[in-house]
């Protein structure tokens, strides 16, 4: 159920053609980890806008070179497509706010659910599931802009109870934001904390 209520979400974001933004409930790192398909670590090294053929809609298709999977199955590249984008050498545009970005050349932790009927695949919770990875005083740091406990803390409609959703949970590595940077973590014990809450 909990699946289907964020894949709602995500998908409703990216059909929406006339909306000029989009809501999207909180989403925890355990519910990022647990229903995701395929999470991985790369950069992104190319974008491209273009008319969709099996949508006849404005896309923007991103290519990755993946440098870690830490859930799924996925090659050495990993290729998105996203609703919206302007057209090059093009007054065309479609612009759906809520759906991110990537910056070529930047590195990103990014949680992708099954891709749908079309082919659209954005990040579960949008924004949410795409963390970016930078480099802060000599150390590798990851974050999506929360707060850290905020991710960390399942939504109040959530009851995990004993399932064994929770004892994964339970069993995940503490996770730490850094000292002075509340929406930052380190990206060694980022990765170790997800893996260990997907259970794989």
């Amino acid at each position: 159920m909990l699946k289907r209520t964020l894949l709602v979400f995500t998908v409703t974001a990216l059909c929406s053609l006339k909306a000029v933004a989009t809501t999207v409930l909180p989403v925890s790192l355990q519910q990022l980890s647990s229903t995701a398909e395929l999470i991985f670590y790369g950069t992104a090294i190319s974008n491209e806008v273009r008319l969709d053929e099996t949508s006849h809609r404005v896309a923007t298709i991103t290519t990755f070179a993946v440098i870690d999977v830490i859930k799924g199955a996925v090659g050495a590249t990993h290729t998105i497509k996203q609703i919206g984008g302007q057209l090059p050498d093009s007054r065309v545009r479609q612009i759906i706010r809520g759906v991110p970005r990537f910056r070529i050349g930047a590195e990103y932790v990014v949680f992708l659910p099954a891709a749908s009927s079309l082919g659209f695949s954005s990040p579960i919770g949008l924004s949410q599931g795409r963390f970016s990875v930078v480099q802060h005083n000599g150390e590798t740091v990851v974050s999506n802009g929360r707060p850290l406990t905020a991710m960390l803390e399942a939504p109040p409609t959530t009851n995990l109870g004993s399932t064994p959703q929770a004892a994964q949970f339970s069993l995940a590595p503490a996770l730490s934001a850094l000292p002075g940077e509340p929406a930052s973590a380190s990206l060694p014990d980022f990765l170790r904390a997800v893996r260990a809450m997907t259970g794989e």
